[in-house]
């Protein structure tokens, strides 16, 4: 099991947890594909759904090679420390090394929004505090929640225009289509 003992909270109705999904080394689409497919056997996690594959050039430390994005969509009875625990261990999973801040990495998952929860402790903030300063988070997030609202009460498409639009970003060919191993979900 991915996640730690004890996962689920007996009685909790699920709610809703964004999960931004990044890979610059080896092959992108394959590394996105089975971080998708580990979170999919995570107990906790259901109703999957995704976003569309965009490459994106890099953000922070420039000088690597580009990553592939996607945003994932999961309904979770799962509390916030838990589902960091999860998408470490997916993470671990598939060899991410820590060792430069915004590097090259085999994957990276970031836990964007869970539900209308605000949380901050050392180890983790929500909502993920740079989300609305990226572009290949707020594009995929776009395909799957388009009627989102920031903090501030704009809309995604224009707080992505005042980032300067979708430079940067491009449609990938490739998706995660089938790659949640038999859990319920749906792709963009």
């Amino acid at each position: 099991m991915i996640g730690g003992s004890s996962p689920e909270q007996p009685g909790r109705d699920p709610v809703p947890a964004y999960f931004g999904l990044g890979s610059n080394l080896g092959n992108r689409l394959e590394n996105l594909k089975r971080a998708a497919a580990l979170l999919a056997e995570a107990h906790g996690l259901s109703d999957f759904e995704a976003s569309r594959v965009y490459e994106t050039e890099p953000w922070g430390l420039v000088d690597q090679p580009p990553f592939l994005n996607c945003v994932i969509r999961a309904s979770t009875i799962l509390e916030p420390a838990e589902i960091l625990r999860t998408a470490r261990s997916v993470e671990d999973a598939l060899g991410r090394e820590r060792s430069v801040r915004w590097g090259p990495r085999t994957i990276d998952i970031d836990i964007l929004i869970v539900d209308n929860l605000t949380v901050e402790t050392e180890e983790l903030v929500i909502p993920h505090p740079r989300m609305w300063e990226r572009a290949f988070v707020l594009i995929p997030l776009m395909d799957l929640a388009p009627d989102m609202i920031t903090p501030e009460g704009a809309s995604l498409a224009r707080r992505l225009e005042s980032l300067g639009g979708t430079e940067g970003v491009r449609l990938f060919d490739g998706d995660l289509q089938g790659d949640f191993c038999g859990a319920q979900n749906t792709l963009i």
